[in-house]
């Protein structure tokens, strides 16, 4: 029996995404446990802050903490696409908990080598969470277009983590102490992975019998290569996007703004992949990632010309709207083009290129955070990656046909609805 047969298409097409079998449990605790992404900055930062340090000295952890992530996705991703989801992902939530477990128990002034160490393994070791899942939709949503509407609506929320993580610290620590936020951000992080592992699509997903690509993965094709780096354009915009928020702060003396422009964006973005998977896109993969490419370069033009604080809180909104769009395209792209047995790992580069741009961006921001030019510079970065995804887009042609999405214990791809 096939999935045609064992759901009628109009009947799975009407029901609401999220009534869906798993797909309510899979999404939320991703969320949840990818929160620490969110929180754990914000905690590292306030928690150096009550022992006397420095913000220089915050900042340099909590950047630490990024680049680490940044760099350990691919590798547990490459791990996952060998060994399967259930034991690489929980071994690295568990080296991960511990770590920030041990961190309010840790005097960074008088110890930072051994802060360092545990923050950088922290990072090196976050669970591949947001990968794993996008390798899972194929096994729990068989139809191509609930699939995409699934994608999209992953992609939106993506960014709640960094809405509701932040403020979330930040009263913890009011009300109870930096060390008590971050034990809670590493509770809710085991939380989450535990939600997701112990669902039967995560513990039945098996790596494909064939791995391609060699040494190198998926960074052998040399159109996902391109599309790394245009993805890295979006991660700069969306970096030096927050400084700017928080020069803007500075400047019209409303702290609140700071933590508004990015949760505009953030709100943009959920709103876009709910529009963005209520609608079939014509045209080739390649066309709709230039068409989104553009319009997100667009919807930051307004942003560059001075507007006051309310203003450019409502005009951020606009770039969201078509952020999810423009990460949704590519994740299909990466879905299409990965050589076989290399998808979860290609997921989590394509998460890491965008991580590695926000450090990027932020870091030249934060130069560049006085001057003219710093309001300008998403709208840089998002011309970067239209100008790569433009010279990319023969080399990003996908085939008409999606392949197989690796392997599960249940053979058929329907099997995850019973």
């Amino acid at each position: 029996m096939n999935s045609r047969t064992s759901r009628p298409p109009a009947r799975s097409a009407s029901r609401p995404l999220l009534a869906e079998r798993h797909v309510a449990r899979l999404l939320v605790g991703t969320l949840a446990g990818r929160l620490p992404n969110g929180m754990a900055p914000v905690a590292i930062l306030l928690l150096i802050a009550e022992q006397g340090g420095s913000l220089a000295a915050g900042g340099l952890l909590c950047a630490l903490y990024g680049l680490a992530s940044a760099i350990g996705q691919p590798a547990l991703g490459r791990m996952v696409d060998r060994r399967g989801q259930t034991r690489v992902t929980a071994a690295a939530v568990l080296i991960t908990t511990v770590c920030l477990l041990l961190l309010p128990y840790i005097d960074a002034v008088l110890q930072p080598a051994l802060a360092a160490g545990l923050v950088v393994l922290a990072g090196l070791s976050t669970p591949p969470l947001e990968a794993n899942l996008r390798a899972l939709w194929g096994a729990v949503l068989p139809d191509p277009e609930r699939r995409r509407a699934a994608l999209a609506l992953d992609t939106g929320a993506q960014g709640l983590i960094y809405v509701a993580g932040p403020p979330l610290v930040a009263l913890l620590s009011a009300v109870h102490g930096p060390g008590v936020a971050m034990t809670v951000t590493a509770a809710l992080g085991l939380l989450g992975a535990t939600t997701v592992l112990s669902a039967a699509p995560s513990r039945a997903w098996l790596p494909a019998v064939a791995r391609a690509g060699g040494f190198l993965g998926p960074l052998q094709h040399g159109g996902m290569r391109l599309l790394f780096l245009a993805v890295g354009g979006v991660g700069f915009a969306l970096g030096s996007m927050n400084v700017w928020a928080v020069a803007m702060a500075d400047r019209h003396g409303m702290t609140l703004l700071s933590g508004l422009i990015p949760a505009a964006l953030s709100i943009g973005s959920l709103v876009g992949g709910i529009l963005y998977g209520r609608r079939r896109w014509p045209g080739r993969l390649s066309s709709q990632l230039v068409t989104a490419a553009l319009l997100f370069a667009a919807a930051w033009v307004p942003l560059t010309l001075g507007p006051g604080p309310l203003a450019a809180t409502a005009f951020t909104a606009l770039p969201g709207l078509f952020l999810t769009a423009l990460i949704t395209s590519a994740f299909l792209a990466v879905d299409a083009l990965a050589p076989a047995g290399t998808r979860t790992e290609a997921y989590a580069w394509l998460i890491a290129a965008v991580g590695t741009g926000q450090a990027a961006g932020t870091a030249l921001a934060g130069v560049l955070s006085t001057g003219p030019s710093a309001a300008a510079l998403p709208a840089a970065g998002s011309v970067a990656c239209l100008g790569v995804l433009l010279g990319a887009r023969r080399r990003l042609a996908t085939p008409g046909k999606p392949r197989p999405r690796g392997r599960h214990r249940r053979a058929p791809a329907h099997a995850a609805h019973r």
